[in-house]
């Protein structure tokens, strides 16, 4: 629709009408028998006019394409301007095929493997009506315990920068108005959501401007850079002040500084939250509140609907929201086409399926694997056990339309590569039964290599899944001990939606495969990689703690006055713990493959940086094995002196390369001054003059390889 006709449509409607634009319901409300559906939760007493419903602007995660369909129907038969409706949707890691998780996705250290599973998710969402995803989630997130570092791509800055734009483009393409097999992209959650105190969901946020602004905001910005037409508050108090009501942060963060101006959406229920966190009396004051700071949508606090002659103040507030929310429906096309994607025939999921299957094969971790126990051999008589041998609670959490009686377990994707298999099946992952403890030994009796396959079950991680202790249960260890103490070689599959303490795993284990919630295809991409038939090329995007005491543990650790180094090892009043290493047992950017690798021949192309020029690190990456591999070389950084303590190590570039066995490839990695500028304390960004450290390898410990210096003038 043209502008002047969406103005038009806009000045033809009421105070009512222009409210109703910033609610979204859920699609009970406006189902042809609202009341006789069941609600729980806030929902279960809100009660709404019909003549509030049908001037609703937006609903979110109807279950089929039929109700889709029928809701938009009714809602246009009883719209009086026949403003469509928005259907918006939690697809997280897929629709109905289930990708894996975005940590696991992380893992991938591909940003092309996130924008193909972004585009074939919006290709089966949109066939369905959805509209719009709550997705990417962009959170920077260092404490494990929180079970929301599932949906997160990891602890760095730079890499969920990468990721950002590659899942706006992946969900949105090139013309969303047109293409009907896109959709719009909502990232979340804004902001500091990942930095909850005491890994604790929903729990209080406080952070340093510097912080804000270094870390934190720089995935966001790249998201709103590629173009997402949505961003979603966060939960959380922020500094002292709810995101929800926090006006400046909105207004002059968002807005302003970030250059956002698209559609801002609460979370579920946010708004009416308002009261609970203390800065509001009644759902009035929270709408008011929340109005004024800029929220353009309430998801289903309904704290707008009933507040609407209070809100009667805040005109102006309101109409630029409600022409945000118009423009939105504009830009997806909905005013000529309300039943986007609906009108166009199901996809095949099973080509789909295939796709699932091949993308998450790249985001599995080969953490061990001592003494080449994997891959597996076909003729070899395998054991399987564990509580995940035959589950199919594989597709993780944020996987709503996601069917677990379709997803594939690790016995079925197994058996058409081994001639030899018995199986033990465990039905909890917290309690093994007497028989099946009994049939457990009786194939650890009769099988040559064990495969045991652990994990938490899918409700153990997501929101509202923080934990105390990342340790696995104790009955699963007690069953890897049993194996390993069989002297036959151990192989654990772990399926888990957040970094674990895996050191009682890795003393019993011979070979460890962090498999995640690889999702519909998981045994069969998680077999391909056991028996070789995909050589694993995941690196971690999250460091694994040593132990739980130890959180948060991440890479790029400020440093201090008084760091442990060598020198200082056996010094008391240095920054370090007394009874455990400051390392994590597995850190950033680290993931084994079956074939190995070299790096060799680095050579810098100059000692001087002119701030206008660039500078070159170029070398040989060999591999020497007799196994065709993939590796993901890292350049690394450290800014020697600076304005502010700066990180030991910043990830700055990363090259995923493949290289057939025995053979060498050359690499480049090119560095300019954007690549070295910094958050000061006046908020400016920009990089100082003076030296710094370069670190290339395969992981966050990567060795150093040369220095240079950047020099004075330049851009600035």
């Amino acid at each position: 629709m043209e502008k002047t006709k969406l103005r038009h449509l806009f000045e033809q409607m009421t105070f009512q009408e222009k409210i109703g634009q910033l609610v979204q319901v859920s699609p009970h409300f406006l189902d042809e028998n609202p009341e006789e559906g069941t609600l729980t939760g806030p929902l279960q007493n809100v009660i709404m006019a019909e003549e509030d419903r049908f001037v609703v602007g937006s609903t979110l995660n109807t279950q089929t394409r039929e109700q889709a369909a029928a809701i938009q129907k009714r809602f246009l038969e009883k719209s009086r301007l026949k403003i469509p409706l928005l259907l918006m949707a939690d697809v997280i890691h897929g629709y109905r095929t289930i990708f894996p998780i975005p940590l696991a996705l992380g893992a991938s250290w591909n940003p092309a493997l996130i924008e193909e599973m972004a585009a074939l998710s919006a290709k089966e969402a949109s066939s369905e009506g959805i509209q719009v995803t709550f997705s990417p989630m962009v959170d920077l997130v260092r404490d494990p315990r929180w079970g929301r570092v599932l949906e997160s791509t990891g602890e760095d800055p730079y890499l969920n920068q990468v990721y950002a734009e590659a899942f706006v483009t992946g969900y949105q393409g090139t013309d969303l108005e047109k293409d009907h097999e896109k959709i719009a992209a909502c990232v979340k959650h804004f902001v500091g959501y990942g930095w909850a105190e005491a890994g604790r969901d929903y729990n209080r946020v406080d952070m340093s401007e510097v912080e804000l602004h270094q870390n934190h905001l720089p995935a966001f910005q790249a998201a709103i850079e590629a173009g997402a037409k949505l961003v979603m508050t966060s939960f959380n108090v922020f500094n002292g002040t709810p995101v929800t009501a926090n006006k400046p942060l909105l207004e002059t963060v968002l807005r302003e500084q970030l250059g956002f101006d698209g559609v801002i959406i609460s979370d579920w229920n946010a708004v009416g939250e308002l009261i609970n966190h203390g800065v509001a009396e009644d759902h009035t004051q929270a709408a008011q509140l929340a109005v004024a700071a800029g929220i353009d949508i309430d998801m289903t606090s309904y704290s707008y609907i009933h507040a609407q002659e209070e809100l009667a103040p805040l005109q102006e507030a309101i109409d630029a929201s409600v022409w945000r929310v118009l423009n939105l429906k504009n830009d997806l096309g909905l005013f000529e086409n309300p039943y986007r994607g609906l009108t166009e025939e199901p996809i095949d999921t099973e080509a789909l399926r295939g796709e699932a299957r091949k993308l998450a094969s790249q985001t599995l971790v080969l953490l061990e694997n001592h003494d080449q126990t994997l891959p597996l051999k076909a003729d070899t008589a395998i054991g399987l056990v564990g509580p995940f041998s035959q589950s199919q609670d594989v597709l993780g959490s944020w996987s709503l339309m996601g069917d677990p009686s379709q997803s594939v377990t690790l016995e079925a994707g197994m058996k058409p590569y081994a001639r030899q298999l018995q199986v033990a099946p465990v039905a909890e992952t917290t309690a093994i039964s007497a028989s099946e403890w009994q049939a457990i030994h009786n194939v650890f009796a009769t099988s040559e290599t064990l495969v045991v396959a652990l994990g938490e079950a899918s409700r153990e991680s997501g929101e509202g899944a923080s934990k105390s202790d990342i340790t696995l249960h104790p009955v699963q260890i007690e069953l890897l001990k049993q194996a390993h103490a069989t002297g036959k070689k151990v192989v654990t599959v772990l399926f888990n939606g957040r970094p674990l303490d895996l050191r009682a795993v890795k003393q019993y284990s011979d070979a460890v495969l962090e498999a995640w919630f690889p999702g519909t295809e998981a045994g069969n991409a998680v077999a391909d990689v056991l028996f070789g038939a995909v050589n694993p090329s995941g690196k971690l995007s999250m460091s694994f703690p040593y132990t739980t005491g130890q959180i948060p543990v991440y890479y790029n650790q400020i440093r201090t006055g008084r760091p442990l180094t060598e020198e200082t090892k056996g010094y008391q009043y240095v920054s370090r713990y007394l009874d455990i290493p400051n390392e994590p047992l597995y850190p950033f950017g680290y993931g084994k493959s079956y074939a190995t690798f070299e790096l060799r021949e680095i050579e810098q192309s100059t000692t001087e940086l002119d701030p206008d020029g660039e500078i070159h690190f170029s070398g040989l990456i060999k591999n020497t094995s007799n196994y065709d591999g993939t590796e993901t070389i890292q350049l690394y950084i450290h800014d020697q002196v600076a304005t502010v303590s700066r990180p030991v190590k910043e990830l700055k570039k990363f090259q995923k390369i493949t290289v057939p066995a025995q053979s060498e490839a050359p690499f480049t990695f090119t560095l300019i001054e954007a690549d070295l500028r910094y958050i000061h304390p006046d908020l400016s960004n920009h990089a100082d003059p003076g030296l710094f450290d370069v670190f290339i390898g395969t992981d966050s410990l990567a060795e150093k390889v040369g220095t240079f210096k950047l020099l004075e003038g330049g851009k600035g």
